[in-house]
């Protein structure tokens, strides 16, 4: 009887966790940022994020390798070569063995390294058959998205206030007013540019950090799958506003996007032109 009772304590202990997790796996399918006590990286939302992953894998285990064959010759050469056993040094100034070896494998090891390296650098940079293009634009401190395929469309985007945050139950320093809205399954071409200083667009789940430079039109892409909220911020000291750069990138249905574009339009037509706006902003 006891053993029994034992019993349902666990099943209901476990009921109690099974139910604990599903909001938790539902926030985490829904949004994709920075958690308390994360340990790693946040999951991959696109190809390129992926490889990214697989590369820092491999990397991982032949830095671990080359780290444990170091401590196993320190360890060695403490033993066999301290005071006690070993009273009178060696006078061996050269080994032409192992001279070849500590450079050439080094060498290797570099060689292996670069061609996975070159491979994904390539691929993070060639865009494949891009459906729709996307321009970013970084000002001293708001970031500001433009729809070229889609009219024009324009905004701005800032950081919420803390009252809005407690209010709505939203990430503080991540959450904006209008985040960038993308479809899903698509590939996007990311275009970033610069109004002031350097900025920086970071989105880790996106594997996308392109600097945004003045005169200068960096490019990247992304394709994501999976509808949710992707967050990320602006990782190039900008100036005092530099932590109020958040990033908030919305994925939805390709047919709720365009939902979005026609309500968009809507709502941002008494927008000025971000030549206008920046005049505006000058004038102040």
């Amino acid at each position: 009887m006891t053993g029994m009772r034992g019993m349902d304590v666990v099943r209901i202990i476990r009921g109690m966790a099974g139910s604990l997790m599903l909001p938790l796996m539902a926030v985490s399918a829904l949004a994709a940022g920075p958690e308390p006590w994360q340990i790693g990286m946040q999951k991959a939302a696109t190809p390129v994020r992926e490889r990214m992953d697989a590369l820092n894998n491999e990397l991982l285990v032949i830095i671990t390798g080359i780290t444990l064959f170091v401590l196993v010759l320190l360890l060695y050469v403490m033993v066999r070569f301290n005071a006690r056993r070993h009273p009178v040094p060696s006078k061996t100034a050269h080994n032409s063995l192992i001279e070849v070896i500590w450079t050439l494998a080094p060498a290797l090891i570099l060689v292996i390294v670069a061609v996975p390296s070159f491979q994904l650098l390539f691929y993070a940079d060639r865009i494949p058959s891009a459906e729709m293009t996307i321009n970013v634009k970084g000002h001293q401190w708001n970031w500001e998205y433009t729809y070229p395929d889609q009219g024009g469309l324009h905004f701005t985007s800032l950081p919420l206030s803390d009252e809005d945050v407690a209010k709505g139950g939203k990430l503080r320093l991540l959450d904006v007013d209008n985040p960038l809205v993308v479809p899903a399954g698509t590939n996007i071409r990311i275009l970033v540019e610069g109004e002031d200083v350097i900025h920086s667009w970071f989105v880790p789940t996106l594997g996308v950090q392109e600097y945004a430079v003045k005169g200068h039109t960096n490019e990247s892409w992304m394709r994501v799958d999976q509808p949710g909220m992707y967050y990320g911020q602006c990782n190039q000291i900008c100036g005092v506003g530099h932590p109020f750069m958040p990033i908030a990138v919305k994925v939805v249905p390709k047919t709720e996007f365009e939902t979005w574009v026609t309500e968009a339009k809507q709502k941002f037509a008494l927008t000025p032109a971000p030549d206008a706006l920046h005049l505006a902003q000058s004038a102040q």
